[in-house]
């Protein structure tokens, strides 16, 4: 094992950054300090960006090989992990540059950025060899965001408090529509929005292991349909096929189907100018996977 911080040579590192979907979202209450507390189930699936990390030991610094657009680097939760992560360094680390190859649509509810995040800290951790434990990971990206953990941790979990506290779960492996409408939705006027459902009963962890969809809902969806009427559209297309709704906040929304084939058929139909794509529900986060192979 390399010392802390020992890179004499340039290392190159790819990685998947998969997307996740809240199965459910129910909110259960609200803290005195303004966060809603949740109950929901977290399954990621087998599509997502990828990232890939290249040490420059003779160019110290966290770089982006290329920006994304309208956000700026120092904003960008690839480069704030990186630096939460740099700081836990005991010696000097080599720097890095880091490329983004994006497919996840921004905003769209499926945490891209999150698991961004969590991508970043798990891929520097083993680049650094700083040996951190998933425990000391998933606490420091608590900190960039509440999704964050899960992609961390790396399997699917009923998420409680603002989603951080964890339970791992097994949901069916099912496939998945996704569809992205054309529209961008804010969170925090979601949150704010006095019709928001916000005593939704607690249910206990087994109904949530189960993934029964009729015993569930997004407690969010109500208010994003009012005021996005492109997610109402694309929910009332997509629920002729089967159970249809929205993941986190939105825009994007999702339907269960059985086979791949059966969500092809679905896929090919959905209307013009709507985009997404179709993937398997998977427990075990492909990141996870891929890391496995590399000890």
């Amino acid at each position: 094992m390399a010392k802390p911080g020992a890179d004499p040579v340039t290392t190159t590192l790819s990685l998947p950054s998969p997307a996740k979907l809240n199965l459910f979202l129910h909110i259960v209450g609200r803290r005195p300090d303004g966060y809603h507390e949740l109950q929901t189930l977290f399954q990621f699936l087998d599509y997502g960006d990828d990232i890939t990390y290249t040490t420059t030991p003779d160019q110290p610094g966290i770089r982006l090989a290329e920006s994304i657009e309208g956000v700026a680097d120092e904003d960008n939760l690839i480069v704030r992990a990186a630096r939460a992560l740099e700081a836990r360094a005991t010696s000097p680390v080599p720097g890095v540059t880091i490329s983004l190859t994006k497919r996840l649509p921004m905003g769209g509810g499926l945490g891209g950025g999150s698991s961004n995040a969590a991508t970043t800290l798990l891929a520097l951790n083993h680049l650094w060899h700083l040996n951190l434990t998933i425990e000391e990971l998933a606490h420091l990206g608590l900190a960039l965001g509440a999704d964050v953990p899960v992609f961390v941790r790396g399997h699917a979990a009923f998420g409680e408090g603002i989603g951080e506290q964890l339970t791992p779960a097994n949901p069916p492996e099912d496939w998945f529509v996704v569809l992205k409408p054309d529209c961008n939705i804010n969170t925090g006027k979601i949150f704010s929005e006095e019709g928001l459902t916000r005593n939704t009963p607690r249910i206990k962890i087994a109904p949530a292991f189960e993934g029964d969809a009729s015993r569930s809902r997004n407690d969010c969806e109500d208010v994003v349909r009012k005021l996005y009427p492109e997610v109402n559209q694309s929910l009332e297309w997509l629920a002729q096929f089967g159970p249809a709704r929205l993941t986190g906040t939105g825009a994007c929304i999702f339907g269960r189907f059985p086979t791949e084939s059966a969500a092809r058929i679905i896929w090919e139909s959905k209307p013009s100018g709507i985009t997404g794509f179709v993937a398997k529900g998977v427990n075990i986060s492909p990141l996870h996977k891929k890391l496995t192979e590399l000890k």
